[in-house]
């Protein structure tokens, strides 16, 4: 039995649809890859890039519906865009080689609060249990480090310097050593989150300054300006000098040109370097349908080793603690 084929019109209405639909997969990841690679992170495209790693993966079902489909221009742009956007996100699932470092292991704790509404025993708990030797705290209260300190944290961290304050803008650090040269610094922008700091006396080790990092959110189009100047004044790292370790809520990806920039002065993202760096670390939020993204990150300097890294649950809070395990060169 001959089957006729369908009329032409039907086929070119068909053939119409399908390439339309391809277009519509494969316009908005090429937009995403070109603002991506550009560096627009402006106005609302600063919140909208944190999703880059999503949006990544989009880019290869877009690339299948254009193969699938026969539509070669358009599968052309989607193996593009697709090229771009892995290229970006694919390295942060690959762990990379570490320098030889032959000091002291150090774990490294760190944890947003949220106002301190974050559970306190379940931190002390985190601590304890693996063995933690530095803690910094964002959006620290007076109420949160005394329920700490009744915990134990006291004992457990018995060096600290701290600014608690009551609501978000406060920030703390906790240490197995001595701390010497601390003080808080106060970002100028949006809510003027403060951020303590100190330099760690760690036995068999160079000194190594260690800062709570917590700058502004974009969480508004009016905020941007102030996201952008609290991440370009945070502290450089220093190749030639002294360690230097940042750790805390940076309210940005590694999708955000200041975060990267600020990278690029010294600093190696623990996450990144350990092949974590696609786990998230808030949202959602209040419930919301918002995928995890990783804003909470431990930035170190390119001379210490990473050789884990792990992200845990802690109730009470949006975000989620970042336990880094680094070794520092030896003395």
């Amino acid at each position: 039995m001959i089957v006729d084929a369908p009329p032409a019109p039907t086929r070119r209405r068909a053939d119409g649809i399908g390439t339309a639909l391809c277009w519509l997969a494969v316009v908005p990841t090429t937009a995403w890859a070109a603002a991506r690679l550009a560096g627009l992170d402006r106005g609302p495209l600063v919140q909208a890039l944190a999703f880059t790693p999503y949006v990544a993966g989009w880019s290869v079902l877009a690339l299948t519906l254009a193969l699938a489909l026969r539509r070669w221009w358009p599968a052309a742009v989607a193996a593009l865009a697709a090229a771009v956007l892995i290229g970006v996100v694919a390295p942060r699932a690959l762990a990379a080689p570490q320098p030889a470092a032959g000091g002291p292991i150090v774990r490294l704790l760190t944890a947003n609060l949220l106002a301190g509404s974050a559970d306190a025993r379940t931190l002390v708990e985190l601590v304890r249990r693996h063995r933690v030797d530095v803690l910094t705290v964002q959006e620290f209260t007076p109420d949160a480090q005394a329920a700490l300190d009744r915990l134990g944290l006291d004992r457990l961290l018995p060096h600290r310097q701290l600014n608690a304050q009551i609501g978000t803008p406060g920030s703390g650090l906790y240490s197995r050593w001595p701390i010497t040269d601390a003080g808080v610094r106060h970002n100028r922008g949006g809510w003027g989150f403060s951020q303590a700091y100190g330099t760690l006396a760690v036995p068999g080790a160079p000194p190594v300054r260690v800062e709570s990092v917590h700058p502004s959110a974009p969480y508004a189009l009016d905020q941007v300006g102030a996201w952008r100047g609290d991440l370009t004044t945070q502290p450089p790292a220093t190749p030639d000098g002294g360690l230097r370790i940042l750790a805390g809520d940076f309210n940005a990806t590694l999708d955000h040109g200041p975060l990267r920039a600020l990278l690029r002065t010294g600093y190696v993202d623990a996450a990144d370097a350990t092949g974590a760096g696609l786990t998230g670390t808030w949202g959602p939020y209040d419930g919301d349908l918002i995928p995890p993204v990783t804003i909470d990150h431990v930035l170190i300097d390119r001379r210490i080793a990473v050789r884990a890294v792990a992200v845990h649950d802690l109730p009470g809070t949006d975000h989620r603690p970042v336990l880094a395990t680094i070794r520092l060169p030896a003395a």
